[in-house]
């Protein structure tokens, strides 16, 4: 009986991907192959050219098509395999990053993660990702999907971004560009058109702020993504702010506020409430101590007191301010006002 001609490969199990990786340089090689051919080459001419047997041959075939998505089609009247250019946007290319199983399942957790963190955002382009992750791990035996589901973050206080606000603004920082939006201050309440450069996108307290170069006020600003009505990428290139300029204007302060902090503030939690400061990360450059009578003794640079007189009131009676002055005349007429509220206390 004459030797039997080559078959279209039928997709089975995929051996480990320890297994399939010890073939990485058979793997580039057969790319180039494909990627440099307009015919279509027998099974037995890769044999050759890979320098090994049939089934390795098809278990490396099978792991590009089903690890790698790579085009691979089988011709049966020209009895030979090629990359199916016809039928996509893009010539193919090997992608950038392998990953081991146990890498696929943190990869997988950190997706799960990125879309609690942050609801709404790329929420398509998300989801096309952990498809792809779970089929990944589908086709790798003996290795589970974890259960993301037991991993949980729960947003307070989060404000509702426009995904294609959101997006716009992320591609213009990493291409570089200048914006311009319309903006909604919530300060003031008034709306402003404004061209900025984009430096740094900032996740905080479960909200996206932008930190740009301000070219209608000549200074370093932060707007809240969410009060970006409209936005526009130009042509021009984004003004570049060095990074330790970026780190003294946005970080020395404390919390969202920017600028130079011109104050410190010194606050004496109860000893019962300071089993939870005491382990929380206020500023950089926060001081702290132990008090003789049991009291935990936090120091904190600030600019502007409006955030920071917000968290000192969430502690209620827990906390003191011992200084500066305004700071604690600051927090008497909160407590006058409250009163107002509640008369008769």
């Amino acid at each position: 009986m004459g030797r039997q001609a080559d078959r279209p490969l039928t997709v089975h199990p995929l051996t480990g991907g320890t297994a399939t990786m010890q073939h990485i340089d058979k793997i580039f090689k057969l790319h180039n192959i494909f990627r440099d051919r307009r015919t279509p080459i027998t099974g037995k001419a890769i044999q050759e050219q890979l320098e090994c047997s049939r089934a390795t041959r098809d278990r490396i075939i099978n792991y590009m098509r089903e690890r790698l998505y790579a085009p691979i089609v089988y011709d049966k009247n020209r009895n030979g395999f090629y990359y199916d250019h016809d039928h996509a946007q893009h010539p193919y290319e090997l992608p950038g990053l392998w990953f081991n199983a146990q890498e696929l399942q943190a990869l997988l957790a950190c997706q799960h993660l990125l879309a609690n963190v942050s609801a709404g955002i790329l929420q398509d382009d998300i989801a096309q990702l952990q498809s792809r992750l779970e089929k990944l791990l589908r086709l790798t035996p003996g290795v589970a999907k974890p259960d993301v589901n037991k991993i949980k973050i729960l947003n307070q206080a989060n404000r509702r971004s426009n995904d294609r606000i959101f997006l716009n603004v992320a591609t213009a920082l990493f291409n570089g560009k200048r914006l311009q939006i319309s903006y909604h201050a919530r300060s003031d309440n008034r709306h402003s058109r404004r061209d900025i450069s984009p430096q740094t996108l900032v996740r905080y307290r479960d909200n996206w702020y932008l930190d740009a170069w301000c070219h209608l006020r000549q200074q370093l600003r932060s707007f809240a993504v969410d009060r970006i009505a409209s936005v526009a990428q130009l042509e021009q290139n984004a003004d570049i702010i060095p990074v330790d300029r970026l780190q003294q204007h946005f970080a020395a302060s404390y919390g969202i506020f920017s600028g130079s902090a011109k104050h410190l503030a010194v606050l004496n939690f109860s000893a019962d409430r300071a089993r939870w400061v005491a382990d929380e990360h206020w500023h950089p450059e926060q001081q702290s101590q132990w008090l003789n009578d049991g009291r935990y003794q936090l120091s904190i640079p600030f600019n502007d007191h409006r955030e920071l007189l917000m968290d000192i009131l969430k502690h209620g009676g827990e906390v003191e301010v011992v200084s500066p002055a305004f700071l604690i005349e600051a927090v008497k007429e909160q407590i006058v006002a409250m009163q107002k509220i509640y008369p008769g206390g």
